[in-house]
């Protein structure tokens, strides 16, 4: 369960959302949508504490930003899968090792790590590009690189931030259709996007941001 309660979030210059309030239950699939520099990206940091909550407060299974100390951050983060519009790829390693990287971090044995990144990337459909460096990969193939790391530790929920932005039609239709079915098998899904065509194609809820405010 994932859960905001009037949370608002300033910044020292004044700007900043306004109070936000919606849940996400088990395997549900949500789209924030809104204009650029609606909030959109905003709130999702809210999520993983990248920012933090001036007013109200974020549940995400047993974690409260009311309650939460600084060591027990990095737990919270690694139950959530994070995807980016722009990758985030470590362009010195393979696509093996930009997913086990992850898992590296947080003292996983060679053995689990195997077993996970195999099947993160044949969920994505790279299980035959593995060895291969993000410079020689497509946009899309990199974004599922992207959506494999994301999911390799089986996270409460998989949050993307505008996943297709920098993509073809053809190319974020691919990338859409892995989401929904990473989705499909329970994991919860929050996409943030300003595409509302996109959004009501693919039948999730969906949640409107305007100006930092749910409308």
């Amino acid at each position: 369960m994932l859960e905001l309660h009037n949370v608002k979030v300033t910044y020292p210059t004044g700007d900043g959302i306004r109070k936000v309030s919606f849940q996400i239950h088990p395997g549900e699939k949500v789209f924030l949508v809104g204009p650029s520099g609606a909030g959109k990206s905003t709130v999702l940091k809210t999520i993983f504490l990248e920012e933090w909550p001036s007013e109200g407060h974020v549940i995400i299974g047993e974690y409260n930003s009311l309650f939460i100390l600084l060591k027990q951050i990095p737990y919270l983060r690694r139950r959530l899968g994070i995807v980016f519009q722009d990758f985030k790829l470590l362009n010195d390693r393979d696509v093996f090792r930009n997913v086990s990287f992850v898992l590296e971090v947080i003292g996983t044995r060679s053995k689990v790590i195997k077993r996970k990144v195999l099947r993160a990337l044949a969920d994505v459909g790279l299980s035959h590009k593995s060895r291969k460096y993000p410079n020689e990969l497509s946009g899309g193939e990199q974004q599922r690189v992207a959506i494999a790391r994301a999911i390799v530790n089986e996270p409460y929920i998989l949050l993307a931030d505008e996943p297709t932005g920098n993509l073809d039609p053809k190319t974020a239709s691919e990338i859409m259709d892995v989401l929904m079915r990473i989705n499909t098998r329970g994991t919860s899904l929050l996409m943030a996007t300003h595409n509302m065509s996109l959004a009501k194609a693919y039948n999730g809820r969906i949640v409107r941001i305007e100006n930092g405010q749910i409308i």
